[in-house]
């Protein structure tokens, strides 16, 4: 299944959430803790997919505005539409580039086990994809100099073939999803898949927390089209 549309590069973004991540782990007051178990939403996308750059890169900052990140558990799964042979062997259905870069996110969220921070995988997944955003996927090692991140985890991770079993957990992950995902990005808020709705996700986030103090963004949001 083709990964639809062409997206219109937005050079701003990136620098836009840099400041955002750098608000969150500065000297201003921490994000309350509101109490309750937090709302697991799961990511299961490629890297070269057209939508699923999009939503990386133009949707998800909105977990980064006020206070929504203090409710959501959010985790990446780069895997997607790829397929397995019976030798272990992965095809990407963007081709090797794409293979290459979901392994290299994979190492990363590896390396860096937390969301944010100095040293948190999503920036740097943020960066990778929005140079692919930018049509310059050849160019996603710059986000190591940008980020001031040390390449060697990465390099290491996927030289020693670690990477690959990781991308073959994520496979097995992806493959087992029930209902299974008929497209990427697929989006899953607390074990539900959004569907179609996937970019409508901040609602969903909204209406699956039990916490007793309801975020700002969740205040603000209109949960009429769900």
């Amino acid at each position: 299944m083709d990964c639809c549309p062409r997206i219109v590069p937005s050079f701003l973004s990136l620098f836009h959430l840099l400041l955002l991540l750098c608000s969150l782990v500065s000297a201003s007051p921490p994000i309350p803790n509101y109490g309750c178990e937090k709302v697991s939403l799961d990511v299961y996308y490629e890297s070269l997919c057209p939508d699923s750059v999009k939503f990386i890169v133009d949707n998800l900052i909105e977990l980064f505005e006020g206070d929504l990140l203090s409710i959501v558990d959010l985790r990446f799964v780069p895997y997607g539409n790829a397929r397995l042979d019976r030798n272990s062997s992965i095809t990407c259905q963007h081709g090797p580039n794409e293979c290459l870069l979901n392994t290299v996110e994979a190492c990363a969220i590896h390396a860096w086990p937390d969301l944010t921070g100095a040293t948190g995988h999503f920036p740097f997944i943020y960066c990778v994809q929005t140079v692919v955003y930018e049509r310059k996927y050849t160019q996603w090692k710059t986000c190591f100099e940008k980020l001031g991140l040390n390449s060697k985890p990465v390099y290491d991770c996927y030289s020693s073939g670690l990477g690959k079993e990781l991308e073959l957990q994520y496979a097995a992950e992806t493959n087992n999803l029930q209902p299974p995902h008929k497209y990427v990005p697929w989006v899953v808020v607390d074990g539900q898949p959004l569907y179609e709705d996937y970019e409508n996700f901040v609602s969903y986030i909204c209406a699956a927390y039990k916490g007793f103090s309801v975020p700002t963004a969740c205040r603000a949001k209109s949960l009429s089209d769900i």
